[in-house]
């Protein structure tokens, strides 16, 4: 566990405009798990649900501040647009700003810490009228490439004059922001680490090789590109087969009909298993001959690749954005740790599977140098330590008051 310097517990607000279970709401489970008893954590959240959960079974004490659905739900293209829905959407925030400043200023904090991109925004104004220092920890690359491009001029603008400090999830995404403090990776737990003498073992005893997705079902992570590089790959190696993990959120229903689609129009479905969301998805990693990352998009960071790592599994992955820095380890030395191929590039995505697939003692190898790197690099107390030492450095005049 990691503690802050002697003297009363650290008092963090800690705002997540949901509380489903994304990538940056897992990191902040693992996070908190990791603080020790000089960090007194509370959670406030604009939604009930999952994460509410699994934040009170650590003993971190969860408020549900309500944020109107349509607001909590609009895509980051609406956000980007200037449209009646969009000045509703905002008008319907002002009664809700006032609840959370009121709310905020209750619960007196020594730090107010933000972990999503709605948060980030949505708390500028409650953290600024209870005089307490915000701390955004960003987990989107703020870039046109990701975002659309009004929200980027606004993020990026507000990054310059509110926040006490920046937090970026990777230097990728530090690189698209105008000033960062610090870059936190979203650590792995120790049990995540766990048992992977047996799971090797258990990869080499699965009778047909297993490709495996970990990820929510969206156009950002490529699961499309995936099952058309998938029809090359099982041409070559008829066993072959693929297990999609992870169910659509915030609204990608429509992607999941069309993968499934995809699916039974290249004569894959004896080939493709849909399992929808594992809380724990060792046991699939485990299993696999290769784990396929395929964002079209350069991603922010991408924990499934830390997770295959930490368990041994093969990566094959996109060259961009952090899952680039993650499969890159200067003290490893070249090669990289994982196969890179283009974003998008459905004819690389295949031949890079085969690779794994046909020379599967290359890919142990850099698969045990990956998981080598991985533990050295990106332990979750890593993670809450860098995140100790900035709301240490900024909570000196809020502690006082």
């Amino acid at each position: 566990m990691v503690t802050a310097p002697g003297g009363p517990p650290l008092r963090v607000l800690v705002l997540d405009h949901t509380a489903e279970l994304g990538g940056a709401e897992l990191a902040l489970v693992r996070t908190c798990a990791a603080l020790g008893p000089g960090v007194d954590v509370r959670a406030l959240l604009f939604a009930d649900g999952p994460l509410r959960a699994r934040l009170e079974e650590l003993g971190v004490r969860v408020d549900v501040v309500p944020l109107a659905p349509a607001v909590a739900t609009a895509d980051r293209g609406r956000a980007g647009r200037l449209s009646a829905a969009t000045l509703t959407g905002a008008l319907r925030t002002v009664p809700f700003l006032w609840r959370l400043a009121r709310r905020v200023r209750a619960l007196r904090p020594d730090v107010v810490h933000t972990t999503s991109l709605k948060a980030d925004l949505l708390g500028v104004v409650p953290a600024t009228l209870a005089r307490r220092p915000l701390v955004w920890h960003v987990h989107d690359r703020i870039a046109p490439d990701y975002l659309p491009g009004p929200l980027v001029r606004v993020v990026r603008g507000l990054a310059r004059r509110v926040p006490a400090a920046v937090v970026a999830n990777s230097r990728a995404t530090a690189a698209t922001l105008p000033v960062t403090t610090a870059v936190a990776y979203p650590g792995f737990a120790p049990e995540q680490a766990e048992g992977t003498e047996a799971a090797l073992v258990g990869r080499a005893a699965e009778p047909d090789p297993l490709v495996v997705m970990v990820g929510r079902v969206s156009p950002t992570k490529g699961q499309l590109e995936v099952v058309r590089a998938l029809r090359a790959v099982v041409d070559a190696v008829p066993t072959a087969r693929l297990r999609v993990v992870g169910e659509p959120a915030f609204g990608a229903e429509g992607y999941a009909a069309q993968v499934r689609a995809e699916v039974t129009r290249l004569g894959l479905d004896d080939h493709v298993e849909h399992v929808g969301f594992v809380a724990d998805p060792r046991a699939e990693l485990d299993r696999a001959a290769v784990c396929v990352h395929a964002s079209p998009v350069p991603e922010p960071f991408g924990q499934v690749v830390v997770e295959a790592m930490v368990r041994g599994v093969p990566v094959v992955a996109t060259r961009a954005g952090g899952v680039e820095e993650i499969l890159d380890d200067p003290e490893e030395g070249p090669p990289t740790l994982g196969l890179l191929v283009p974003p998008g590039d459905v004819d690389a995505l295949a031949a890079a599977l085969l690779d794994v697939l046909r020379d599967p003692a290359a890919a142990r190898e850099r698969a045990l140098r990956a998981r080598t790197s991985a533990l050295r690099r990106f332990p979750v107390e890593r993670t809450a330590r860098v995140l100790t030492d900035v709301w240490t450095s900024v909570s000196g005049p809020a502690r006082r008051a």
